[in-house]
């Protein structure tokens, strides 16, 4: 969605030598990674560090996507960590990012996710996950932007319980990094100028939509992204859509992928990824 303007206009331009492919899932984005199809990917920052320290040549260049993942339901009596004691929590895929994230947050807020409360992982996929949430097949669960707007449109009484970047600030007095651009090394080193180029195409896109919401959301339903222009309105603010540059916050980054590292080392491949992954 940040980069929604930037699409825009590599359309319009009719002639550029530059091809953005929107996949389904992360791993697609992966595979072609790991073929070499991909000149610059977008992927969450943890499979980014798996990439990396299994030895891909590709370097982080930004992130442009901080926390979007919400406990979304449609129960009235949680109003703090404690109420959620003894509920079941659905959460996709044991081990991305959102379970740890949620993981962390429970166990910050004094609960364990292993005693205290179900997560239950039936639904593998975000769209698995949102669907149900949106069929009452399941209470509770943790999603993403965008889609946690498109189950609120679907389903009038379901809300965002809480908002994880929230609570993560309150724990960490940081944002979720959680989303990371990627370039190739061999891209960044022969080719700098385009590189730079489309880096700075890609900021401005992400401001852009930051600053003109209607206009971005009429653009994210033209190109297929979300089917409802009211869902993509709403869905902008609660995404965090802020283009950082990662040599300027190599700590920040490496704090957030301790927490993963401390849960987990393989989580992120081993280890947390030297200064060379930053770009």
């Amino acid at each position: 969605m940040g980069m929604i303007k930037l699409i825009d206009s590599i359309n319009n331009a009719g002639n550029t030598n530059i091809q953005i492919d929107i996949m389904n899932d992360p791993i697609q984005v992966r595979k072609m990674m790991l073929d070499g199809t991909a000149d610059f990917a977008i992927l969450p920052t943890t499979m980014a560090a798996i990439l990396y320290n299994k030895g891909l040549d590709y370097r982080l260049i930004a992130i442009p996507g901080w926390g979007t993942l919400y406990l979304v339901g449609e129960d009235t009596t949680i109003n703090s960590w404690n109420d959620i004691r003894n509920k079941r929590v659905n959460v996709m895929a044991k081990g991305m990012t959102p379970d740890v994230v949620f993981r962390y947050l429970l166990q910050k807020n004094g609960i364990n996710p292993d005693k205290d409360i179900t997560l239950d992982y039936s639904f593998p996929t975000h769209i698995d996950l949102a669907n149900a949430i949106a069929a009452r097949q399941a209470k509770l669960g943790v999603i993403p932007e965008p889609l946690v707007s498109l189950v609120m449109h679907k389903n009038k009484k379901l809300h965002p319980i809480f908002d994880l970047n929230l609570e993560w600030n309150k724990q960490q007095s940081t944002s979720i990094a959680m989303t990371a651009f990627l370039g190739s090394n061999s891209i960044l080193k022969d080719s700098p100028q385009l590189a730079e180029q489309l880096i700075s195409s890609y900021k401005n896109s992400v401001q852009w939509v930051n600053q003109h919401p209607d206009s971005a959301a009429t653009l994210i339903v033209k190109y297929g992204i979300l089917p409802d222009y009211q869902v993509a309105l709403q869905s902008i603010p609660r995404s965090n859509l802020n283009f950082v540059r990662a040599n300027k916050i190599q700590t920040q980054i490496d704090e957030y992928l301790k927490v993963f590292y401390d849960m987990n080392p393989d989580i992120i491949g081993g280890k947390i990824p030297d200064e060379n992954f930053f770009y």
